[in-house]
């Protein structure tokens, strides 16, 4: 009977849940207006006559201006997400350089007790 009860619990919190996130709104889904349909539309048709009426050098310089564009938006976004990189790059190198001098790992318990067997070697010989 506890048990009954138990499951009948979870099951009307999880469909109380469900029903919650369902009202939530997901982002704006409402379609755009006739108006701006149709301003939109106009644009684009004038952005593809524009495009036809293009020479090959025209089109080509195009492509390279919009390539430039992208290529500054992606590097700023990139210093923006990362706005100390080279201090960070430099700290990075830092930290290698001191431990370039400190022993290798062992690969095996046989190789650690070896090692340590002369360690003990020499300094009870010191």
């Amino acid at each position: 009977m506890n048990k009954l009860l138990a499951v009948l619990i979870a099951g009307a919190f999880a469909l109380g849940s469900v029903a919650a996130l369902a009202q939530m709104p997901q982002g704006d889904k409402t379609p755009a207006a006739p108006v701006d349909q149709a301003k939109m539309k106009a644009e684009k048709d004038a952005a593809k006559a524009a495009q036809a009426q293009m020479t090959p050098e025209e089109k080509s310089a195009a492509k390279k201006a919009k390539r430039k564009q992208k290529l500054q938006e992606e590097a700023q976004i990139e210093k923006v997400g990362q706005p100390n990189a080279p201090a960070k790059t430099e700290a990075m190198q830092k930290a290698l350089a001191a431990t370039k001098g400190d022993p290798k790992p062992l690969p095996d318990a046989k190789a650690k007790r070896e090692a340590l067997k002369e360690q003990e070697k020499k300094s009870s010989g010191q």
